[in-house]
């Protein structure tokens, strides 16, 4: 519904448009699923701005029914994204949620950056296969991927932009200086600064460039907000809890709304191989999961592995006690800890017993490796892991 008025006084136009990012942020301080924090404030701001020129450019575009008005001024300038980078638990996802909700760009997409750089993988390979086909010229696929990417998006919000993969490095360059050629604006989140991407990565020199063209074509914002938000909220509440009933159960709903501030997220899907990994809810770096959906599926390292680096927090409800009968399961489950462990995921979690209790199956191998995972359950319930930043430790 649109709620909110645009003025732009060159023109003594008033144009309707949806909430803005301050106001959706100033409801949820009055509502108190926030603290006032000047620095998320400030954000919401720049957000904002960025919302101004997207309509600008949208009422520009000749198919607006103003767009006669708009296209004759001259100073209808290209729209410079946004780079938003600060410590974990700032607010960051949160604001680009709301930035996203509120701007009025029909070809849109919300996604996180290993997701979105499956895509393109995928994309590759199926246009290599058309070029032996004989159905493509011959010659790199990237720009004419690019350009059919640019007339399905026009704004591209990525969630926790971070590039580890060499193949990922070695492309990104290219393909970005022609979405950008081609008008294509990104809002980006990250831990890192631009400067730290890719840091240490193999061939990194030929990396650079892609760090030039990226602060080129957005406006890099640091988020400096006074707290973990998120880490306070963990704080206030156990992440382990059992045993399974009604009392766990509500325990971990209840963390989830604090959280995620809804009740039901919407299901996501992770593309892994060629194949989708289902994630029951997702939102803003959180994923809920039932155990069944996680360790009675087919699922590898490489499942678990994609889930760790695409979510920094995940819900899992009603661990059982497992044994010899559950020796998949269990296998599976040692692999999803691990994953989470080294990945520095918040695991929250109910269980029908405590960590040291979990395996029930007397000695053998899965025995031995349940008292390493004991161990880790125990330690990623402390206030040093749940501090630390997501994504695999450098060390």
């Amino acid at each position: 519904m649109l709620t909110g008025i645009c003025f732009y006084p060159e023109f003594n136009l008033k144009v309707p448009m949806q909430l803005t990012v301050l106001e959706r942020l100033k409801n949820r301080i009055q509502s108190r699923d926030f603290e006032e924090d000047s620095a998320q404030i400030a954000l919401a701001c720049e957000l904002d701005e960025v919302l101004v020129q997207l309509d600008r450019r949208r009422l520009a575009n000749k198919g607006s029914s103003l767009g006669w008005l708009f296209s004759r001024k001259s100073d209808v300038t290209p729209v410079k994204g946004l780079y938003i980078w600060g410590d974990v638990g700032r607010g960051k996802t949160v604001l680009m949620d709301m930035f996203f909700e509120s701007v009025t760009v029909r070809r849109k997409k919300r996604v996180h950056f290993h997701e979105f750089m499956d895509d393109v993988h995928l994309r590759i390979h199926a246009y290599r296969q058309e070029q032996n086909r004989g159905r493509e010229k011959k010659g790199d696929p990237i720009v004419p991927i690019a350009e059919q990417m640019a007339r399905e998006i026009r704004l591209l919000c990525f969630d926790e932009f971070s590039v580890t993969d060499i193949a990922d490095a070695m492309l990104l360059g290219r393909l970005f200086t022609r979405l950008f050629e081609e008008g294509v604006v990104v809002i980006a989140t990250s831990n890192v600064i631009p400067d730290e991407l890719y840091r240490d990565g193999l061939n990194r020199q030929l990396f650079l460039p892609f760090i030039s063209l990226l602060q080129q074509y957005t406006k890099v914002y640091q988020l400096d907000a006074r707290t973990d938000f998120r880490l306070e909220k963990l704080e206030q509440a156990p992440v382990y809890h059992f045993p399974l009933g009604k009392s766990s159960d509500d325990a971990l709903q209840e963390l989830w709304v604090r959280l995620t501030g809804t009740r039901h997220a919407q299901s996501a899907v992770i593309p892994n191989k060629g194949r989708e990994i289902p994630v029951p809810q997702a939102t803003g770096g959180f994923a809920r999961f039932g155990y069944a959906e996680l360790c009675e599926q087919p699922l590898g390292v490489s499942d678990f592995l994609r889930i760790a680096q695409a979510y920094h927090t995940v819900f899992v409800d009603r661990i059982p006690i497992l044994n010899r009968e559950k020796r998949n399961e269990a296998k599976r489950f040692i692999n999803l800890i691990d994953a989470f462990y080294d990945n520095n995921v918040k695991l929250i979690c109910s269980a029908d017993a405590d960590p040291a209790k979990l395996y029930d199956g007397g000695s053998g191998t899965e025995a031995f490796e349940f008292q390493r995972i004991s161990s880790r359950l125990i330690e990623m319930q402390s206030e040093d892991y749940l501090g630390q930043r997501h994504g695999r430790s450098s060390t």
